[in-house]
């Protein structure tokens, strides 16, 4: 299955359009795209209140979480508790999901994708620790690095006024880690690509999932040759931009 998985996410073909369902929280209501219907079979869409999330039954976990961030929003989410409350999404089919006891001694954090940082309100908060939303992420690169990642992007939405950011993990190579009982796939790498309408902006960062201290910039097109994902919602014109960096990370 490890080795099917890796090919699958290569390999090159199109899929139809996701449902339009929360459409709001990505760009010109279009969703990522698989780029190869064989993955489509066991994944569903799940809405949330201000995310969106792709799951798969293969990995057990997200292939996508999407998000609209606003200056209003992100200045309510300063005012929120974290929780820390994660749960069995019970919204997936059976054995689609992780469970909380594929992640206990596991070594790996639960990483958000669409972060709780992020969340504006109560409910969107609670959402948030879903384990539909969540990978198993190093923990010293989700404490830091990732961390300070997830606050450049914020401060760009607050800048700019408002940003979409779609997040998610990459498996790589032929040989995949997976753990606990579910079999949960564990991510060679973690990506972002945020596209800033208001400064006409587009561009991907992908870190390892180690602990370590590097990001790479990727333009979007070459994000998703790597994913398997296409994003129609951002212009073509923006895709082969390359930024110089976060600051601050």
């Amino acid at each position: 299955m490890k080795k099917l998985f890796a090919a699958l996410l290569i390999a090159a073909s199109t899929h139809a359009a996701a449902t339009p369902a929360c459409s709001q929280f990505v760009p010109n209501a279009q969703f990522p795209i698989l780029a190869n219907p064989k993955l489509a079979p066991k994944t569903h869409v799940l809405c949330y209140s201000d995310f969106v999330v792709l799951h798969s039954g293969l990995t057990h976990g997200p292939l996508w979480s999407a998000e609209y961030l606003t200056r209003a929003h992100l200045s309510a989410a300063k005012q929120q508790v974290r929780t820390n409350k994660f749960f069995e999404e019970t919204a997936l089919p059976p054995g689609d999901g992780a469970t909380l006891a594929d992640y206990k001694r596991s070594g790996f954090d639960r990483g958000h994708m669409s972060p709780a940082g992020d969340r504006w309100n109560g409910e969107a908060m609670a959402q948030s620790f879903t384990l539909a939303n969540v990978v198993p992420q190093d923990r010293d690169n989700n404490e830091h690095l990732w961390a300070r990642i997830e606050s450049s992007v914020r401060k760009i939405a607050l800048r700019y006024g408002e940003a979409y950011v779609v997040t998610g993990p990459l498996f790589a190579g032929q040989s995949l880690r997976t753990i606990g009982p579910t079999g949960v796939f564990v991510p060679t790498q973690l990506y972002k690509v945020v596209y800033v309408p208001g400064a006409n902006k587009a561009f991907a960062i992908v870190v390892d999932n180690t602990a370590t201290n590097r990001y790479d910039v990727k333009t979007v097109h070459e994000l998703e040759t790597m994913s398997g994902l296409r994003f129609p919602g951002i212009p073509e014109a923006l895709k082969d931009q390359r930024i110089g960096g976060l600051k601050g990370v």
